[in-house]
């Protein structure tokens, strides 16, 4: 009977998953894992109001758990970039600022822990926003040239290329050696099972890893998390977004973002984000499941999958992979989940080089993004654009925006008749 509740939620969770019947697709990125127990089940409702709530400078008797905002910061809350969970979506055409991605800065050179070294003025990303008194860094605007692919079967796709550029910078020119990342929002679901696969199996990949800096430990470790694998674990990632895209200080990131004419503000304070509220966000993370898939008996779909498998798109996009430790829900210790990522690093070629290191990372190397919940992109009101600056509208749209390492793949997927292509494009959108 055990197994049998074993095979029970890991089909739930994994690549022929079922969640609640009742849950319609747009709160398909929203729902924890099956059986969690009431101390899990409570912590989740509680991370997911802190995930939720809009950040104030303070004092506010509405909210006097959430002061801190600032006093530099992207927007006010985690869910106005993840919005149901799931990913940012790309500027509008009217203006091009980025409202839901966050542009990173750097500047040659390593910090004293093998990461990227800042920029001196405006730090590791551009925050828009700033507390009254003070202006925020200014803003990232991208814009896109289209221009059309052909198939050889005579097919045709258009590709948008995106130009990034800065406007009302508040502290003074960058500087020519400024080196700048538009990352988009990824989604945040099936995270907690990510961090339970063991580290052996991960380094068991054909990819490379990106070893990082791990704070509470202060050793190197494994990253596993971040678009270029630059975080080791979910607690110091969450922390860092806090840090970065809201200004809110705790224990593992205790000074805040200024820029150079507020130095005072840098010194540490007491945390703004409480190590149980760091703690309530930690859990909903963990526990929030990745969605079922759909339509696995069509035809299509089976031939698409077929054919992932066979031009070579599974060497990094793995399908399978184990769960090895799940306190949240032991039960599904040891179980196969398929998010189809290696969570290492591969050379996705010159296109999509954002010309920086990160950690082990080169400026060619991406981290394997998960597919799981690839065809519900979109349909709770997140962005369903692709690849780490949002270019990619569709997913054939990311496939031929690959290189590199998977530059033999794209190139199958390109000499493959129409009806190859769209069973293909099945498969992902079943997932």
């Amino acid at each position: 009977m055990k197994r049998f509740g074993v095979l029970l939620c890991a089909a739930m969770l994994a690549g022929a998953a079922r969640y609640e019947a009742s849950a319609p697709e747009s709160e398909a990125f929203t729902q924890p894992i099956e059986g969690l127990d009431a101390t899990h089940a409570a912590s989740f409702r509680k991370g997911s109001g802190i995930f939720r709530q809009a950040w104030v400078i303070g004092p506010s008797q509405d909210h006097p758990d959430f002061i801190g905002l600032g006093p530099l910061y992207n927007r006010l809350s985690c869910i106005a970039c993840h919005v149901k969970n799931g990913r940012g979506a790309a500027p509008d055409s009217e203006n091009g600022v980025a409202r839901t991605m966050a542009a990173r800065l750097s500047v040659d050179g390593k910090d004293a822990h093998g990461g990227p070294r800042v920029h001196p003025d405006y730090g590791a990303q551009l925050n828009p926003e700033g507390v009254p008194g003070v202006a925020g860094e200014g803003q990232a605007v991208a814009n896109y040239a289209e221009f059309d692919v052909l198939f050889p079967d005579g097919g045709k796709i258009t590709l948008r290329r995106p130009t990034l550029s800065f406007r009302n910078l508040a502290y003074g020119p960058f500087g020519p050696e400024t080196k700048t990342s538009l990352r988009n929002a990824p989604p945040v679901y099936g995270l907690g099972l990510l961090e339970a696969v063991a580290e052996a199996e991960i380094l068991a990949g054909k990819g490379r890893p990106n070893f990082v800096f791990d704070i509470e430990t202060g050793k190197r470790a494994l990253g596993r998390f971040g678009l270029k694998a630059n975080q080791p674990n979910l607690k110091q990632q969450i922390a860092n977004a806090f840090a970065e895209d809201i200004g809110i200080t705790s224990s593992l990131f205790p000074v805040e973002t200024c820029a150079p004419t507020l130095s005072e503000c840098r010194s540490a304070s007491k945390p703004e984000l409480s190590d149980a509220q760091l703690d309530a966000v930690l859990n909903y993370i963990r526990a929030l499941a990745p969605p079922a898939r759909r339509n696995l008996e069509e035809p299509p779909v089976k031939d698409g999958e077929a054919l992932f498998h066979q031009i070579g798109c599974s060497d990094c996009h793995r399908d399978a992979l184990h769960v090895a430790d799940f306190p949240l829900q032991p039960a599904l210790n040891g179980v196969d989940i398929h998010p189809y990522t290696d969570l290492l690093l591969h050379d996705m070629g010159e296109e999509l080089a954002d010309g920086r290191d990160d950690f082990e990372a080169g400026p060619r190397e991406w981290r394997t993004p998960p597919l799981w919940g690839l065809g519900l992109a979109g349909k709770g009101g997140d962005g369903a654009n692709f690849l780490h600056d949002g270019r990619a509208r569709t997913p054939a749209e990311a496939i031929l925006w690959h290189g590199g390492e998977a530059q033999t793949s794209v190139d199958a997927f390109r000499n493959l008749p129409e009806p190859q292509r769209d069973a293909l494009l099945a498969f992902l959108n079943s997932l």
